[in-house]
């Protein structure tokens, strides 16, 4: 007997119209990210070509390459593209897709549309640890530097607040959020005595790191937030079905097989995570968390599936574009992160709350 052929199933419309969505989406954004790289590392008091700028990349990824030993390129545009302005431009994408993916998990933790990292309180904790590493000379916490100091504040902080919304071995959504919340406001308090009670010349730095920044950046401090992204990234992803059914609440997702209160204290900790290794190289950055997962789920829904993709890549390329206009727009001067995504993110997010797609972004739950 002849075989039939399988039947053809055609997609639905709607998932076809998301997949279109999607497969655009990740597209533009990896187009955008590397035009944006080559834009920022050919921008600065050095001038450089887009081409000149992506002859150096190139020379360094795969050595030999003629442009490099011909005189081409100068001495001073190779230092200036690969030693000081790529690197940057990567720590602020990683910082960008670090913090989105934090609000995108943080959200469906806590089943809060609003929530986003600094919630709980890790931006205090590691603003606190800088302060003092920055007006004591790194002799308050230990002997330690700027960056490590920063990252055991965050980490001290996550604890502090698993500690007082854990109830019964239970961590319930609304008690994390007050945690965070009331332990937040505790230790920016802490942070401005400190401000203002230092010398004067220890402010415009402690300033400067409470508002955000990528402008000391070099390739050792990619290392850390790299592998924390590229970790909870992959966990996330294998776990996409469990943080989909975490969404219709907890009764269901135990209905599902999920162990909820497992699940939770993993978000958490990978949360922090991703906050902690930020905050502890770039300073305070804010809103990134908070708008770019809402903007995905309005472009394919809160699928995690064809989410979070999407959710890291925006990420980076809504900071790395916000890392460009801080050391273009006020030339000489450099305007802190803190304070672009601020003004860009604030009345996005307003609109967002106003637009059509705030159901399917989910602000209006």
């Amino acid at each position: 007997m002849p075989t039939l052929p399988r039947p053809v199933v055609a997609l639905a419309p709607a998932r076809r119209a998301t997949l279109w969505r999607r497969c655009g989406a990740t597209a533009l954004l990896c187009a955008g990210i590397v035009v944006v790289i080559l834009l920022s590392t050919s921008t600065g008091p050095l001038a450089t070509s887009l081409s000149d700028a992506a002859k150096i990349i190139s020379g360094h990824f795969l050595p030999g390459m003629v442009w490099m030993q011909d005189g081409t390129i100068s001495v001073s545009q190779d230092q200036a593209v690969w030693n000081f302005r790529l690197p940057r431009t990567l720590l602020a994408g990683i910082a960008g897709a670090s913090l989105a993916l934090a609000g995108a998990l943080l959200q469906t933790n806590v089943r809060n549309p609003l929530a986003e990292p600094y919630i709980l309180g890790v931006s205090a904790g590691a603003g606190v640890g800088a302060v003092l590493a920055i007006v004591s000379g790194s002799t308050a916490v230990a002997g330690l530097g700027l960056n490590a100091a920063a990252f055991v504040g965050a980490a001290g902080a996550t604890v502090l607040v698993y500690l007082l919304a854990r109830q019964g071995g239970v961590i319930a959504p609304s008690r994390l959020i007050l945690a965070g919340v009331a332990l937040g406001s505790l230790l920016a308090a802490i942070t401005n005595f400190l401000t203002i009670t230092t010398e004067a010349q220890n402010v415009y730095s402690v300033l400067f790191f409470l508002l955000g920044s990528v402008s000391a950046a070099s390739y050792p401090q990619l290392i850390l937030p790299g592998i924390a992204l590229a970790g909870v990234g992959l966990y996330a992803m294998l776990r996409s079905r469990a943080l989909n059914a975490m969404l219709a609440g907890d009764e269901t997702a135990i209905a599902l097989g999920v162990n909820v209160t497992s699940m939770r204290r993993t978000l958490l900790l990978a949360t922090a995570l991703l906050t902690a290794t930020t905050v502890a190289v770039c300073g305070g950055i804010g809103f990134v968390g908070l708008v770019v997962p809402h903007a995905v789920r309005m472009i394919v829904g809160s699928d995690h599936r064809r989410m979070l993709p999407l959710v890291i890549l925006g990420g980076a390329l809504f900071l790395m574009i916000t890392d460009l206009l801080a050391r273009t727009v006020a030339q000489p001067a450099e305007i802190p992160l803190g304070i672009l995504t601020a003004a860009v993110g604030a009345p996005f997010f307003l609109w967002l709350m106003r637009s059509s797609g705030a159901r399917a972004a989910g602000v209006d739950r």
